[in-house]
């Protein structure tokens, strides 16, 4: 799945610009659902968490894909040629 997502980097970077920060105004639907969890999440909803998983998921892929590409997650040894 990392190897996928680190060959997979620019449309996981659109789905996290687009599908992940819908709708744009007043502001990112993603950021309100994060502090509405960090404020305790008083008063969410089984939709409310849905929609969380939903505008969360092309982020966690995307951050995925970068991870993979930082540590070279592609099955083979890194060896430092001096």
């Amino acid at each position: 799945m990392i190897k996928w997502c680190s060959n997979n980097l620019l449309i996981l970077g659109l789905a996290s610009i687009t599908l992940g920060l819908a709708p744009f105004l007043p502001e990112p639907h993603v950021w309100g659902k994060i502090k509405w969890v960090a404020g305790g999440a008083v008063g969410m909803k089984p939709m409310d968490w849905f929609d969380l998983v939903l505008h969360g998921v092309p982020w966690v892929l995307f951050l995925m894909g970068l991870a993979g590409r930082l540590f070279r997650v592609d099955g083979s040894r890194t060896t430092k040629k001096y």
